[in-house]
């Protein structure tokens, strides 16, 4: 049975697993998250989640930085989370005001979210990558609206300035897809894989 890694920090993904109770370890992940724009958007997300997936297996090679966990019975699982808009990626906004430009973007549209996932299985280096879509449709938005909502501080670190799970929820007219994978991990999609490869990940009661 394998232990999964999750090369994130984010708490939103890390309790999709805690309620499946997936038996797991976070590890903090500090890696560039600006798209290669050489490559097509879903190609660019992917990406991101790979290299999330790399410096987690630098990590765990460096005993120097005193990781004790037994990795070749582990999977290494990284995700990284886009808001797309027409082919146009909105990220995490670099402040309030680029809060309230993606948030005006995204009223009375629909829009995509698109999670990439990587799984390694470091016993084989066996690599698994995928992309899960959600489309999601935004209600007609005031200024006032967006203004007090990002009052709250909720939107400045999340894809495309909202968190489906959290306040930003009262912005969704209607969602199409897996509700997970809006908020940062397919979980259905993951567990599509482990049974095809015959992962068996440790359980908590």
């Amino acid at each position: 049975m394998k232990k999964i890694i999750l090369a994130s920090q984010s708490p939103r993904r890390s309790e999709i697993l805690k309620k499946a109770k997936y038996d797991f370890v976070s590890i903090p992940t500090h890696v560039s998250e600006i798209p290669d724009k050489n490559l097509n958007l879903n190609e660019q997300i992917i990406d991101i989640a790979r290299r999330k997936s790399q410096f987690c297996q630098n990590f765990i090679r460096d005993k120097s930085l005193g990781f004790d966990f037994k990795a070749e019975n582990s999977l290494i699982l990284s995700a990284d989370t886009m808001v797309c808009l027409k082919e146009k990626a909105l990220g995490k906004p670099d402040s309030e005001s680029m809060a309230f430009q993606f948030l005006k973007e995204l009223s009375a549209k629909t829009h995509q979210v698109k999670t990439a996932v990587v799984m390694l299985d470091l016993a084989t280096h066996e690599e698994v990558s995928l992309i899960e879509t959600t489309d999601v449709t935004f209600r007609a938005l005031t200024d006032d609206e967006i203004a007090d909502y990002i009052k709250t501080g909720e939107p400045l670190d999340k894809a495309g300035a909202y968190a489906i799970q959290g306040l930003g929820r009262k912005f969704v007219k209607n969602y199409h897809g897996d509700f997970d994978n809006v908020v940062g991990l397919p979980l259905q999609a993951i567990e599509k894989v482990f049974k095809i490869k015959s992962w068996t990940l440790k359980r908590l009661p």
